[in-house]
């Protein structure tokens, strides 16, 4: 009888939780896929033979087994989830990049990763200590979208800038002096964002062209997964007109 645990940051797999972030998972990252587990509340139907046939033309494996949802999903919706292997990205350094400092919660994560993919911000730069970008809850809050961005960790901002140098930074700090309203970022640029409590680190006040998206006096700031998608959208609105 197989053994099913809960997902930890060492496990060298990780999960899809759901038939769309599945779906993702084998799109575009199918050659890490290793097996497709099927609930016995799944219904029969298009959606399932869909899924049956990818699996059968790639080889990976289908498992009916209802006892890994009660350990991997606390949603009654789950029925399908992906295993696939962990893999390795890098940064491509000619593109704009999302940089999250110490990034503490997978939702937010998740979330900023979907909404980057939509505005065409697929690299993404992750500052330790942080959340694991593997985490299934991370998987599932980014719909998917995990699966079509280039990430990268890196144990200080100082490693990032030396790995990714000649870039314009724009640091996201309550009281910076420059206006998002006057951002016009080209080529190669950063939006840097700091952790949901704490926000970033004073010294990058000295670093690139802080900025401060204006908000009324009845808030101290937005969330962080708002921000950075409002951030992502004045920085690349030009592209979308």
């Amino acid at each position: 009888m197989a053994v099913y645990k809960r997902y930890h940051k060492e496990d060298t797999v990780s999960y899809t939780l759901g038939i769309t972030v599945t779906f993702e998972m084998l799109r575009f990252k199918k050659e890490y896929a290793s097996k497709v587990y099927v609930h016995s509340a799944m219904k029969q139907g298009d959606t399932l033979d869909k899924l049956a046939a990818i699996c059968r033309d790639a080889g990976i494996g289908i498992v009916y087994a209802d006892k890994i949802f009660n350990v991997l999903s606390q949603k009654e919706n789950c029925y399908i989830i992906g295993e696939f292997k962990k893999f390795s990205c890098r940064l491509d350094n000619t593109k704009p990049h999302i940089v999250l400092v110490n990034p503490s919660n997978s939702g937010n994560m998740g979330t900023i990763i979907r909404s980057a993919l939509g505005f065409g911000l697929n690299q993404m730069a992750v500052i330790r200590p942080a959340v694991d970008i593997f985490d299934p809850k991370v998987v599932r809050a980014s719909m998917g979208a995990l699966f079509s961005t280039d990430f990268e960790y890196f144990s200080s901002f100082d490693e990032y800038q030396e790995n990714n140098g000649g870039r314009e930074i724009y640091p996201f700090m309550l009281d910076a002096e420059t206006s998002l309203h006057n951002l016009a970022p080209k080529g190669r640029y950063s939006l840097v964002f700091g952790n949901e409590a704490t926000g970033l680190p004073e010294e990058f006040a000295n670093t690139g062209t802080p900025v401060v998206i204006p908000h009324l006096k009845g808030i101290d700031s937005l969330n962080l997964p708002v921000a950075a998608g409002i951030a992502m959208y004045e920085a690349t609105k030009a592209c979308f007109k």
